[in-house]
């Protein structure tokens, strides 16, 4: 199993990049970042754009695999969102995993507020689907955001990974014999207890782990070192 890390981004400085070049040093295998307009519930605090960040880690790292978790469907236009996640292959063949997602009623108001159509759940799987093949088609990886039983279907038909967020070991374990499961979510404790965690995620069947911005990333690479280990 790699493990990766998402990139802090939710402020208002650029410290992002050298987190992914720390990331790459201590041995990680992916740094992401996640597609949202104000973090999570809390409009008034920065955010980072998600694209020219990545456009920053294509450019300064050399191995590290990266992408959004996810990028946010409706966001920009379908041919727009295609024409940058290409954008980033290009510039960095072979690293890029293009995560999409349809979004949920959490991240509407992020639509609202600026003035961006939330269109109903079957549409956005529509577009979904239709980005996921040109991404396919390019031979750049997809995971699709596992937020409802309707997308993840989408996600096995379509041949995709399907990343669950914060998902028990017991729902990787029930898609693991379907499609290929990526899990993402917060560690916390000292090395034995990230390095057990991420055993058990690797048990559970997942191909990736792909840690929330940790307290110390050292911990994190030393305990997916020793994951790699064993």
């Amino acid at each position: 199993m790699r493990v990766g890390v998402t990139l802090p981004t939710f402020r208002d400085d650029a410290v992002a990049i050298a987190a992914a070049q720390r990331a790459e040093e201590l041995g990680l295998d992916g740094v992401f970042v996640f597609d949202h307009l104000w973090p999570m519930g809390a409009p008034a605090r920065p955010a980072l754009s998600a694209f020219p960040v990545l456009g920053a880690v294509a450019a300064s790292t050399d191995r590290v695999c990266f992408g959004p978790l996810v990028a946010r469907i409706g966001l920009v236009p379908d041919e727009i969102l295609v024409a940058e996640l290409l954008s980033l292959q290009f510039m960095a063949p072979g690293r890029l995993i293009a995560g999409l997602g349809t979004g949920d009623s959490k991240s509407a108001a992020e639509n609202l507020a600026f003035g961006i159509p939330f269109d109903p759940p079957d549409e956005r799987r529509v577009a979904l689907r239709t980005c996921a093949r040109h991404m396919l088609g390019a031979g750049v990886p997809v995971w699709v955001g596992g937020g409802s039983a309707s997308t993840v279907e989408l996600a096995v038909e379509l041949g995709c990974a399907v990343n669950l967020w914060e998902g028990r070991l017991g729902a990787v374990a029930g898609l693991v014999p379907r499609c290929e499961v990526t899990w993402g979510g917060p560690v916390a404790g000292e090395v034995p207890e990230i390095a057990q965690w991420l055993e058990e995620v690797a048990g559970a069947g997942a191909t990736w782990a792909v840690c929330a911005w940790p307290e110390s990333i050292e911990a994190v690479a030393e305990a997916a070192a020793f994951v790699h280990g064993s």
